[in-house]
């Protein structure tokens, strides 16, 4: 069982900056895929970035490519989302999940993963 806690979403003007931070408890953290996904108002859930388990690669979505950067800490369970250049279409509830066993064609489809947070709320004014 591993359980997931984000943080650090907050309000920000366009063009600014956040980062998140999802915690992790639970064994075997370096063996799970970690992923970033986020909802806005009535959108459905929608990829952001992910990082593939046992030092595998990380893969974005293309629309925050070049902007976000997803980082993880084995050690510490830790990942972290860095947000740059933000708009207000970013604007979302954004959800930490923690999967096993993903494949490079699956890693972006929210029912590949098993565990999920509570999400963060990020809005960007214009």
């Amino acid at each position: 069982q591993v359980q997931l806690v984000e943080s650090g979403g907050g309000l920000v003007q366009s063009g600014g900056s956040l980062r998140l931070s999802c915690v992790a408890s639970g064994p075997a953290f370096r063996t799970y895929s970690l992923a970033w996904f986020r909802q806005g108002p009535g959108k459905d859930r929608e990829f952001v970035a992910a990082s593939k388990g046992n030092g595998g690669s990380t893969y974005y979505a293309d629309s925050v490519k070049g902007r976000f950067t997803m980082s993880r800490d084995n050690a510490k369970s830790t990942v972290h989302l860095q947000m740059n250049s933000l708009k207000p279409e970013d604007t979302a509830l954004y959800y930490c999940a923690a999967g096993q066993r993903l494949i490079v064609t699956t890693i972006g489809r929210p029912g590949s993963y098993d565990y999920w947070g509570q999400g963060t709320q990020v809005t960007v004014s214009s």
